[in-house]
């Protein structure tokens, strides 16, 4: 009897499921070995390229600060005439009214060249010594003239008639900034 016997080995049956799946997770494997690859020299790349950045944004930082302290010690240097501004306004005076003074004001540096700074705030000091006074403006001039000038600008002129109806009390003190 003739029997033949198959060689199983070379014989191409068709892929299982299980097969396919096998040679997938190898072959997904090694894509995930290239990804990380990728990955790792990016990052590399990232980390290089964000230490240059913080280099040159400690360095930005350093010659703004520069500037700013040679700027600051020019401007130490400059005589400053102080023109400080006290209100107290009627009791009858709104919030409304009161803010549409403190609006008013806050206009006039835009408005006046000779402004050289400005400031303001309100009262919170807990001694009780302000009289009334609630709010400080602290405007800065140039010179006598400036300020001179200042008071007679016309923008000057209508921010008091804005004030007049709310006012009760003001104080007004010019100096010369002494360091």
């Amino acid at each position: 009897m003739n029997v033949m016997r198959r060689n199983h080995a070379a014989t191409k049956y068709p892929e299982s499921f299980r097969d396919r799946f096998k040679k997938n997770i190898v072959q997904g494997l090694g894509l995930l070995n290239i990804y990380k690859q990728v990955v790792a020299k990016q990052s590399q790349y990232f980390i290089f390229s964000k230490n240059i950045f913080m280099k040159k944004m400690i360095a930005f930082v350093l010659l703004a600060c520069i500037g700013v302290t040679a700027v600051s010690a020019q401007k130490s240097n400059e005589k400053m005439l102080r023109h400080v501004v006290m209100f107290k306004f009627k009791d009858d005076a709104t919030a409304a009214n009161v803010k549409s003074v403190e609006d008013a004001f806050l206009l006039l540096p835009g408005k006046i060249n000779f402004i050289k700074d400005f400031e303001w705030g309100t009262n919170n000091s807990p001694e009780k010594l302000n009289e009334g006074l609630t709010h400080c403006f602290f405007v800065t001039f140039s010179s006598e003239k400036d300020r001179d000038d200042y008071l007679v600008h016309p923008a000057h002129k209508a921010f008091v008639e804005v004030l007049k109806p709310f006012l009760d009390k003001v104080v007004v003190m010019d100096y010369w900034a002494k360091k």
